[in-house]
């Protein structure tokens, strides 16, 4: 595994009422779930690299107000189209 450093304003903790590991933890898993909703990663990788299950990262896409779905009004359409 590959450790990364960032730096933080110290206030940022203060702010989300959160520690320096619980801060890292949530920003993983902010980043995971933005990557997912835009599309760039798979529902897998986002929970590999938010460091949850998959079924746990889905709860949190849901307390996020994040589709589990990846599926383009186009690509919906087609499959509409494809069911008749």
């Amino acid at each position: 595994m590959t450790t990364l450093s960032i730096e933080v304003p110290e206030s940022v903790f203060s702010a989300l009422h959160a520690d320096p590991q619980a801060f890292a933890r949530e920003m993983r898993i902010a980043a995971a779930i933005k990557w997912y909703e835009l599309g760039k990663i798979s529902q897998d990788k986002a929970a590999e690299i938010a460091g949850l299950s998959r079924a746990a990262f889905i709860s949190r896409l849901s307390e996020a107000k994040v589709s589990p779905f990846q599926v383009t009004a186009e690509e919906l359409r087609e499959e509409m189209e494809g069911a008749d």
